[in-house]
């Protein structure tokens, strides 16, 4: 074992800097053997009665170790992907996964668990203990442990190939992204983009030795185009590139391709979940999360989806009017974006562009921070001198009362090697240690915005304030639980359906005029949002509203479908086109490759889960209703939802947090009348 290895030291924070390719696999193969070791003299060790400290504190202690060397190595992947660490990364998964079905069909660790879960100890258990004991017994079912030892030996072999699989979607993905450029020398082919957008695309170019601009299908350079290019051949050109990649499709057809990819998932997945005694991979989601059945969860999409298609109806039926009055008079994917944004400013006198320069990133997280210590009695101050993985990255400290509570680190801006899109994860959890130390939880929360450009500081859309709102929303769960048992500590052994939970909900302080005056101030003069354009911004908040709903249940439903009727005969791309068929009023190219990019579902943890986005909808909208019936600032309401579910984590089945915070269980009317999707807000 190299004591040189950074990974197999003990840390506070990881040392990313030092941090190389040669280092992963080394200090994986290490903790995994002594990992491996441990548990047999642990089992061997066990007194007649297994105790909660002779358990499962040493497992605790077990995969702290592990993550600790494994979370800054993932984290870097998704980061600041490079051929080597994606090598090193890659290398590791089989391993880890091949470990963690081994605890998951350890028959003497399964007969630990129910012993100790059977004990008189366990009769005196805080409820996150107990909690934690029953979702171990369930996840030994869900690995298997029942299973005879050929069918427990394909599992491992599924599960091992499923990791290798979502690994290989994602890298393909990232790849394709970044295969398209667009290098443009005549700077009337960019008319209507916005300046910060144009510099942006000059620093891309000049990144890369070139003149001009450069378009690149990372989403702030493929949004500026779809939503301002008044060239709607670009527009046609760009948008063809970004919903054909990684297919069979487009400019770059066959390269990277996920079809194959998405389709091997699929068929072990089903394989799995018939294996463990489901009829579908759907069912087999299901048997963690807070909805009881594929039925209920169909039922609540289709619901949602009957109520909210006449709104969308009507939503474009007004897009392509306007868009016909403008000289467009046959609309098509690669106009909407751009129609959508000439109607909001001519109906509301407002566009993402001119708000843009009354959010800077400093002033909004001063904002964000102000409104999250007023809401739960906590201070953020920023750190320096801290290890980093990009000089962009910065550091945060969470306290209360002068107590250390945890620590996150934002990383906020698109670059090159950078995974798309918006996530929290737990960079360490707060628990516990066997020698009685307290271990203060860490988040990495990363973002995809358009970096400073030309002088100016990072200015932020107002869609991308509420997608920082909700990112940190995220990180909240993590940091602010008072859960010192790993299992149930921040968002673990949360229900994945009542994960977004946190995140929706401080999404609407965003949209509160007492938020908003928090987190919004002229870049150059510090004025705050003006009374009038704050005005238009709430009144154009639900635009579209119906347009966008639909889109979602296009996506939940298609999700889950797809998992529950795999082996139907029917492929990704006819699921798809059925979906939409009943959901959809604005059916996309025959070329349009969306399910080849879509990662939450073949890469993240979304597979068959989400409808979560819908379903935890429900419940930040409802948990709302009690701010706007209290102020939006009131502590005591605040600190009620603090404690009953941010600081519980996944101590207790979401329901009864729910119950306990808003008295009565969720109910969807204030879903829709925030949305302007009912009869009252129409």
């Amino acid at each position: 074992m190299s004591s040189s290895n950074p990974l197999l030291q003990d840390f506070d924070l990881p040392p990313y800097s030092a941090i190389r390719a040669e280092h992963v696999e080394t200090a994986v193969d290490a903790i995994l053997a002594d990992s491996r070791a441990a548990v047999a003299a642990l089992l061997a060790e066990q007194p007649g009665a297994p105790s909660w400290a002779s358990l499962i504190q040493p497992l605790d202690e077990l995969g702290a170790r592990l993550g600790r060397a494994w979370s800054p190595v993932s984290h870097l992947n998704a980061v600041c992907n490079s051929a080597e660490l994606r090598e090193a990364y890659e290398a590791c998964l089989p391993k880890l996964s091949e470990y963690w079905t081994e605890l998951g069909q350890n028959k003497a660790l399964f007969d630990a668990y129910q012993a100790l879960a059977k004990s008189p100890a366990a009769e005196g258990f805080e409820v996150a203990q107990t909690t934690i004991l029953e979702h171990a017994l369930r996840d030994f079912r869900l690995s298997g442990i029942d299973l005879p030892l050929a069918e427990q030996q394909r599992y491992g072999e599924i599960q091992m190939k499923l990791s290798e699989l979502a690994s290989r979607f994602s890298n393909q993905l990232l790849d394709a992204t970044q295969a398209w450029t667009k290098h443009i020398n005549n700077e009337a082919a960019l008319a209507g983009l916005t300046d910060s957008a144009k510099a942006q695309m000059a620093q891309a170019a000049t990144a890369k030795g070139q003149d001009g601009w450069l378009i690149s299908l990372e989403f702030p350079s493929y949004y500026a185009v779809m939503t301002y290019a008044d060239d709607r051949a670009l527009r046609e050109e760009v948008y063809t590139a970004y919903c054909t990649r990684a297919s069979e499709q487009g400019p770059n057809a066959g390269q990277h391709d996920n079809g194959p990819v998405m389709a091997e998932i699929l068929d072990l997945r089903q394989e799995l979940a018939r294996l463990l005694g489901f009829a579908n991979f759907s069912e087999l989601s299901l048997a963690s999360k807070m909805a009881d059945s594929t039925e209920q969860v169909l039922s609540f999409l289709h619901d949602l989806a009957l109520r909210s298609k006449p709104f969308a109806v009507q939503d474009l039926a007004e897009l392509q009017a306007f868009a016909a009055e403008q000289g467009c008079s046959d609309l098509q994917s690669w106009d909407v974006g751009y129609y959508s944004e000439k109607l909001r400013e001519q109906r509301y006198s407002i566009s993402q562009e001119i708000l843009r320069a009354y959010f800077p990133i400093d002033k909004v997280l001063t904002g964000l921070f102000a409104i999250v210590e007023k809401l739960y009695g906590i201070q953020i101050e920023e750190l320096t001198g801290f290890d980093s993985w990009h000089p962009d990255v910065r550091l945060f400290q969470i306290s209360e009362q002068g107590a250390h509570v945890g620590r996150f680190f934002f990383d906020l801006y698109a670059r090159a090697n950078k995974r798309g899109g918006a996530w929290m994860d737990g960079a360490r959890d707060k628990r516990r240690a066997a020698d009685g130390s307290l271990i203060s939880p860490v988040a990495n929360l990363v973002c995809n915005f358009t970096p400073a450009v030309g002088g100016k500081p990072a200015l932020l859309t107002h869609d991308e304030v509420t997608t920082l709102f909700h990112e940190f929303g995220h990180g909240l769960h993590h940091l602010l639980t008072r859960v010192e048992h790993a299992g149930a500590s921040g968002i673990n052994g949360v229900a994945w359906d009542a994960v977004e939970l946190p995140s929706q909900f401080m999404e609407n302080w965003c949209w509160e005029p007492e938020g908003l005056a928090l987190i919004s101030g002229h870049y150059e003069s510090g004025e705050p949002l003006p009374q009038d354009l704050l005005d238009k911004m709430l009144a154009a908040k639900n635009f579209q509203s119906g347009l966008m709903m639909v889109r979602q249940l296009e996506f939940s439903l298609f999700d889950f479908e797809l998992h529950a009727s795999h082996g139907d005969g029917r492929s990704v791309l006819e699921v798809l086109e059925g979906i939409r068929a009943e959901v959809s009023v604005m059916r996309p190219p025959a070329f349009n490759r969306f399910a080849n990019s879509f990662a939450h579902i073949f890469a993240g943890g979304y597979a068959a889960g989400y409808y979560s986005y819908k379903w935890a909808e429900v419940l930040s909208a409802d948990a709302f209703s009690k701010f706007e019936e209290d102020g939006v600032f009131n502590g005591a309401t605040g600190r009620a939802f603090r404690e009953a579910i941010l600081a519980r984590g996944g101590s207790q089945e979401p329901m009864v947090l729910f119950v306990d915070f808003r008295g009565r269980e969720p109910s969807i009317d204030a879903l829709l009348r925030h949305l302007g999707l009912s009869a009252e807000a129409a």
